[in-house]
């Protein structure tokens, strides 16, 4: 029977991965599979409330405690080594906990993974829910990728990953940077399932404005080499254009793509090998919420 790990980091959304899970407990009722939850709490500042779990299918929950906060997507790079090297498993599906990585949609990684168990499976999202200025940002941020690294990702942190790949995505310091873009830049054997962005089920979002551009910058520091290259081309052909009209004005897009490269190349500085490898030891406790004999 295969197993599954389900990964969920999570800052303060207790009610809302209280009711994911119990969501993703009725959706994969019909998989042969064992199937077990991982939570990385990130030092979250809310009192964790008494859980009331009656799980049919889901096998164990484990909640790793970090000390300190290390923000979403180095829960996750933590969260794939501490499985990894702790745990027994065929697949991990990293999904977040609002309520956003819709649980339905479970059920097609499953049946893609069931018939091609060695790739990746992303969720491509082909609709979104958020607002008009979201989307915009959105948009923004995938051309400006598209732009400095030649990836369109369309993806986010919902996928289904195998043992080999989790292998291979723990070797590289760039993950401590950014999931989606380590995939991209890592795993080549991967397909996509067609993805709704949902909607939260309890509160307002946590990424604000100053968030998602980081995030943004973060997901595009992982091709730092190729951005370096990409920029020196736009600057040459840029500069031959205004050759004989150089004036301030002119010579404000190289200021702007200088300072955007310099930004870009400090943040890829943050993918610190040695600095991932001790990950684990910020990891306080340990709390198994429930375990139960699924055979």
């Amino acid at each position: 029977m295969k197993k599954f790990i389900i990964l969920i980091p999570l800052f303060n959304d207790w009610k809302s991965v209280s009711k994911l899970l119990s969501e993703i407990d009725l959706q994969i009722e019909n998989w042969d599979a064992l199937v077990s939850i991982i939570l990385v709490n990130d030092a979250s500042t809310e009192k964790r409330p008494e859980f009331d779990f009656n799980f049919k299918k889901i096998k164990s929950v484990k909640i790793l405690n970090m000390k300190k906060n290390t923000v979403h997507q180095r829960c996750i790079a933590a969260g794939l080594k501490y499985i990894y090297k702790n745990e027994d498993f065929e697949h991990v599906i990293v999904m977040d906990a609002d309520g956003e990585d819709r649980p339905e949609e479970l059920n097609y990684f499953f049946e893609k993974v069931k018939n091609k168990p060695n790739i990746t499976v992303t969720g491509n999202r082909f609709k979104r829910s958020e607002g008009l200025i979201f989307k915009t940002l959105y948009q923004a941020h995938k051309l400006l990728t598209f732009i400095f690294t030649g990836k369109l990702i369309k993806f986010g942190n919902f996928t289904c990953l195998p043992r080999d790949h989790v292998d291979q995505l723990i070797q590289k310091s760039y993950l401590w940077n950014s999931y989606s873009s380590s995939i991209v830049k890592t795993i080549n054997n991967r397909e996509s399932i067609p993805s709704i962005r949902g909607t939260r089920y309890f509160g307002p979002s946590k990424m604000n404005f100053n968030a998602l551009v980081f995030h943004s910058l973060a997901i595009i520091s992982v091709f730092r080499n190729i951005v370096i290259f990409r920029s020196i081309l736009f600057f040459l052909l840029y500069s031959f254009l205004i050759f004989k009209n150089i004036s301030l004005l002119t010579l404000l897009p190289i200021f702007l793509l200088l300072i955007f490269v310099l930004i870009i190349f400090k943040i890829s500085m943050r993918s610190n090998i040695a600095e991932f490898d001790s990950s684990l030891d910020n990891i306080g406790s340990i709390d198994l919420l429930g375990s139960f004999d699924k055979r």
